[in-house]
């Protein structure tokens, strides 16, 4: 039962989470407000904003205008009760919290935050094709403080930020700033905080097989074409959630390639 409620959990945040990449994008504070509707601006209330059952309820459109609302909201709310779940389930295993103490509780809460930061980052990349620094600079200092708390190397910290960071730093001037952004850059940076040396070159690995496999699938779909711009900060941020969760047998496998 209580892996229900906690999925639940993460799609009440999701449903915040997608507040808060519409305001941000309208630079608009993301703290006060009524929720309104986008496209009539009627007010909506309790009933309008139940995560994911709202929308499957009203087909996907206002109550007020009928207008159709954007799938991204309610993939956004399950994709975030997902990813609260999964990371519930790596913190506590079989859902046991007979033994759980301090740091776990800690662990799940900060890599709950995380994940918030990682969806965020992911859905704003891939709308908007941009990366926030409004976005990512809390997100280095939190992950930073959180990693110092449940004992992680402050130089492998770093060390892999500069790797993290230093690997688009140098995409970036070799292709005179045509290849990626400078958030891409500081992303890099924030995946070697939040997972440390070396799993960052996991991550790192990961997305590129992700950012190759679903690029071809979508050149050859003829959803893009050669030369177009991919939000590689999608492929970064999941490959960084995957590899959080699952670190230990990612890097053995990743390092045994080379071995």
């Amino acid at each position: 039962m209580i892996v229900v409620f906690v999925f639940i959990f993460g799609l009440f945040i999701g449903s915040f989470l997608n507040v808060v990449i519409y305001r941000l994008h309208r630079q608009e504070s993301f703290i006060k407000g009524s929720s309104k509707c986008l496209f009539c601006g009627h007010r909506l209330y309790p009933k309008d904003l139940v995560p994911l059952f709202s929308y499957l309820f009203l087909r996907g459109h206002c109550r007020y205008c009928k207008h159709r609302f954007s799938s991204q909201y309610p993939m956004v709310e399950a994709a975030t009760g997902l990813a609260f779940l999964l990371v519930f389930l790596y913190v506590f295993p079989g859902a046991n919290l007979a033994l759980a103490s301090f740091v776990d509780w800690f662990r799940l809460v900060s890599w709950w935050a995380m994940s918030a930061f990682l969806v965020v980052i992911f859905v704003y990349d891939l709308k908007y094709y941009l990366i926030l620094d409004k976005v990512i600079l809390p997100a280095i200092i939190f992950s930073f403080l959180v990693n110092i708390v449940l004992g992680h190397s402050v130089w492998q910290m770093l060390l892999a930020a500069v790797v993290g960071g230093g690997f688009f730093l140098a995409q970036f001037v070799l292709s005179k700033g045509r290849w990626i952004g400078g958030g891409d850059i500081r992303l890099g940076a924030l995946m070697g905080i939040m997972l440390s040396w070396p799993q960052v070159l996991t991550a790192l690995f990961i997305a590129y097989i992700l950012g190759s496999v679903i690029s071809v699938g979508l050149l050859l779909a003829s959803r893009k074409e050669w030369g177009d711009k991919v939000p590689f900060g999608t492929f970064l941020s999941l490959a960084t959630f995957i590899t959080l969760l699952y670190s230990h047998n990612l890097t053995n496998w990743y390092f045994s390639l080379f071995s």
